[in-house]
This record gives C-alpha cells, structure tokens and sequence, in this order.
C-alpha cells in the first residue's frame, strides 16, 4: 500500500510521487527527502538511539530523556534543547489510510473540554495544533504535530518557544525528521502505542545500580 505524507502545502504527495524526485537507484528503495522514515526505506547511516520501534538520531546539544518503569519498557521520551522540548509518541495504524486527522480532532476537542484553547494551523509538517493550556506553574503553549507513514503514526508535541515560534526548533527538527520507525510485523489495535524499550546496555547498568543501591547497608 502506497501512503501519502502530509506536506505543508495540504497536499497528500505519495511515496511514488516523491521517490521521482531522487535518481533511479535499480532495486534499492529509494532515499526519501527526509523522515520520519520506515525501517524498511533507504535513509542516512548516522548514530540512533534504538528505543525499540523508535530509533532517535543522536544530535549533539540535543538531550534525550527517556522515562521508563522497573522492566526497562519506555512510558515517554522528550527530546530537550535549551528552553525547547519535543516529546514523542509512536502508534499503531491501518493499512489503508492515516490516523493524524482523527487523532488531532480528538487531542483538540480534548484540550477544548479542559478548558484550553486549541486552533488548527498549517505548519510545515502538514495540519498541525496550536494550544495554550493551563499548568501550576502557568499558561503553557504546546504544538502538536502528526506524520502518517505505513502503518504507524508519529506524535511529536513541541513545548518552551518553539511552540510559538516554529523557526526555534533548531537540532529538534533534525532528531523529528531523523526518526525511524521499526513497526515490526505484529498485528495491533489502531492507536495503540508501538513498544518502546531501553537499550540493553542501558536496561541492564539501571538493574546492576538498583541492585548495589538494594545492597548497600543503610545508615540509622
């Protein structure tokens, strides 16, 4: 199945559309002009953190926080920049068409309910959502911005300036479009997020410190 990727001109360009624009490669899949790519399309061989179906470029100044509970299986990755974060969700979708049209109208009506303000604008990453919310410590503006590919959906919610201000996202903006998805072939509910993990590397020197932490005699 061909997928479209929304693009800011509103315009659904397919994947065989696009991959006219790059020089015939034979058999190799052709090179997309940027991400989120598909693990199974061509894109550049730089250093990606493998979070399971996510693998994130590794930018220099950008930090990658990952939160994730005792068994190593991620609950929720933001990528900070100075005052900018992007936090990241990936999701489950149909074979035949994209899920971001729907899910933006929900994560609106949502914001609505709550009381926040919410107003559909075209960004450069195709409809995206503007929202001011109210948090402890203030008014807080997010962007949310959504990419279809085949069969997944990319969530990425800017906050800090660049919320405002798209032209700030800077390195952010390398890691979103840097981003490789590994769907996997497993048959899943539409919208449910695709698993994300620690590396194993990381996984296992978090359990070797819980463990020291457990055995170190505790003071009285």
């Amino acid at each position: 199945m061909i997928f479209s990727r929304k693009r800011a001109d509103a315009e659904r360009q397919t994947r065989d559309e696009r991959a006219t624009q790059v020089p015939d490669q034979g058999d190799a899949a052709p090179t997309l002009e940027r991400g989120p790519y598909d693990i199974s399309e061509s894109y550049d061989d730089v250093q990606r953190l493998d979070l399971g179906s996510l693998h994130i470029p590794a930018i220099t100044d950008v930090e990658v926080r990952v939160q994730a509970d005792p068994q190593g299986v991620v609950q929720q990755v933001v990528l900070v920049h100075g005052e900018n974060a992007l936090q990241l969700g990936v999701f489950a979708a149909p074979r035949s068409e994209g899920i971001w049209d729907e899910v933006r109208e929900e994560i609106r009506q949502s914001l609505l309910r709550d009381g926040a303000t919410a107003q559909e604008v075209l960004g450069e990453y195709g409809p995206e959502l503007h929202a001011e919310v109210r948090t402890p410590d203030g008014l807080t503006n997010l962007r949310f911005v959504g990419i279809d590919g085949p069969r997944w959906m990319v969530r990425g919610v800017f906050q800090g300036p660049v919320a405002i201000d798209p032209a700030m996202a800077g390195p952010l903006v390398e890691c979103l479009d840097g981003l490789v998805v590994d769907r996997g072939q497993e048959a899943k509910p539409v919208r449910e997020p695709l698993p994300l993990r620690l590396p194993r590397e990381i996984s296992d020197q978090a359990e070797a410190e819980a463990g020291d932490d457990a055995a170190a005699p505790r003071q009285v």
